[in-house]
């Protein structure tokens, strides 16, 4: 399994990418580099890959919106280039409220399109031919009729370092997670619990596994959360430290969405957390953020996150494997992060 982190949306960049190079030398494997609408992503790939020498650097995620298909495949093609072939595209749909709020584009058909710009920054990158597409949401070049009637097709100028950069899903319900089974090098789940996954979403796995093509390889998953490994972690010590998780579930069951209209409060739902996910989204819309954290399930934040002693953490590392999950993607809590992902690192290689 590969280690993994995210780097945080706010403040402190150059900070986090100092300990990038430490966790490095650690053992850390990837980092992720979030976009929402924060400062763009890219830029911040293309120091990390100034900085460092052996980890990945991926995108976690770019939406397919704001940037067309073609400059999607140019962008990731570049960033593959500065890093000697160390980056993944992690791609999403986002959603209405930062489409159309913040990019002034209509959110239309957002799995069609994620699939659409797959294709065709793979067909970029191969350099085979000039590009011809058409799709629903991507046409290239323009059909007739529209713009100035100039356009033809072209490849891109440079040849990529990889003709198949990897490309990670960030999707949620049914159809999205077939497609991304189907289609994607990986899937990037959220509120993933190793022992409750396939309740959610294992059916919409299958049915797109069975669909791969086999030159794709096996799919990959990323998945974790909190990291705290030491002895002293059990009883009231481990959960004050996992209810530093709550607020953010909190947020997503209870505040992404109104009632009948959150994706991530039918997740809760799945898992089997019924009255909890009624009691969180009643609470939180109705202003009680803080009571609303209180009644997320305590099994639910033990079995995310990767809390307590070493043998404890064994065992969850074990249940992620099974589950499928090839990166854990950790958040470290404590004052040395170093440590905490070299004792991990040494778990993961005992296994």
């Amino acid at each position: 399994m590969k280690l993994a982190m995210m780097l945080n949306y706010a403040g402190g960049f150059k900070e986090s990418v100092d300990q990038v190079v430490e966790l490095e030398k650690a053992g850390l494997d990837q980092v992720w580099v979030p976009e929402a609408y924060s400062f763009d992503a890219i830029s911040q790939v293309g120091y990390l890959a100034a900085r460092t020498e052996r980890v990945e650097i991926a995108t976690g995620i770019l939406n397919v919106y704001s940037r067309t298909a073609t400059l999607m495949a140019m962008t990731a093609a570049g960033c593959d280039y500065v890093s000697n072939g160390r980056f993944i595209l992690g791609l999403g749909a986002s959603g209405p409220q930062v489409i159309e709020g913040f990019h002034g584009v209509s959110y239309e058909k957002p799995m069609q399109r994620i699939k659409e710009y797959i294709d065709v920054c793979r067909e970029v990158w191969k350099r085979e031919a000039p590009l011809n597409y058409d799709g629903k949401t991507v046409k290239v070049p323009l059909p007739a009729g529209q713009g100035t009637g100039l356009g033809k097709p072209l490849k891109i100028i440079n040849h990529p370092v990889r003709k198949t950069i990897p490309i990670w899903w960030a999707s949620l319900k049914d159809k999205s997670i077939e497609a991304t089974a189907a289609h994607a090098d990986g899937w990037l789940p959220i509120m993933f619990i190793p022992e409750k996954y396939e309740q959610v979403w294992g059916a919409s796995l299958k049915l797109g596994l069975a669909k791969r093509d086999a030159t794709l390889g096996k799919l990959e998953i990323a998945a974790g959360g909190m990291l705290a490994i030491d002895d002293s972690l059990t009883g009231d010590t481990k959960n004050k430290i996992l209810d530093f998780g709550r607020p953010g579930v909190a947020l997503y069951v209870g505040g992404m969405g109104a009632r009948g209209k959150n994706f991530y409060n039918d997740i809760a739902v799945a898992y089997g957390y019924v009255d909890e996910a009624r009691q969180i989204q009643d609470l939180y819309l109705d202003g009680k953020k803080e009571e609303a954290a209180s009644h997320v399930p305590a099994e639910w934040l033990d079995l995310s996150n990767l809390v307590g002693p070493r043998s404890f953490i064994k065992e969850r590392v074990a249940a992620f494997k099974a589950a499928g999950v090839t990166v854990l993607n950790v958040n470290p809590i404590g004052p040395n992060a170093t440590k905490t992902i070299e004792t991990l690192r040494s778990i993961v290689d005992e296994a």
